[in-house]
């Protein structure tokens, strides 16, 4: 592993994915080690390779964490993923607290002016055929047990309650 074989390295990720600055020094450090028990290398060299290479990859704009986070926000929310799953989403591509909160926060609004949250909850339940998607059949009860597992999905979907309350009170023709 030289120092410009590492650059090489960056240089064909950010060119193929999105990424962050700390997912991109986690790609290069994956990389160095695998070079490192195949050739020998110092282990200590290979970190400061990539801390400056990671630097310069940021401070020249080709790595950009809030974009990223606004970008894969924005994209997880058409999805249907609640605001839990995207921060989770987020934080394990090394995105801080304050570009997740105003990554969120950005994306809270459609451009219709209606909840987002509600919006990929409604998302989410449509394509799972959740709550008011499902064809209804048997008596009372069984809709009942049903509707309690239906809520049980959208939480474990990281729906809040409320939003999940919202979705199965909600007819079809309403969510269309």
């Amino acid at each position: 592993m030289t120092k410009r074989r590492m650059e090489n390295i960056a240089k064909f990720h950010i060119e193929r994915f999105a990424t962050t600055a700390a997912h991109l020094k986690r790609v290069l450090l994956r990389r160095a080690e695998r070079a490192r028990r195949a050739h020998g290398g110092d282990a200590g060299e290979f970190a400061a390779w990539a801390d400056e290479i990671v630097a310069r990859m940021v401070r020249n704009g080709s790595v950009d964490d809030a974009r990223y986070a606004q970008g894969r926000a924005t994209a997880l929310r058409r999805l249907g993923k609640s605001p839990g799953k995207i921060r989770a989403a987020l934080t394990a591509k090394g995105v801080g607290r304050e570009l997740i909160a105003a990554a969120l926060a950005s994306t809270a609004v459609t451009a219709d002016g209606d909840d987002a949250a509600l919006e990929a909850a409604l998302a989410y339940a449509r394509r799972r055929r959740l709550g008011p998607f499902r064809t209804q059949e048997g008596d009372a009860a069984a809709r009942r047990k049903q509707t309690s597992k239906d809520l049980a999905a959208l939480a474990r979907a990281g729906f809040p309650y409320d939003i999940a309350k919202q979705v199965m009170a909600t007819t079809p023709n309403d969510a269309d």
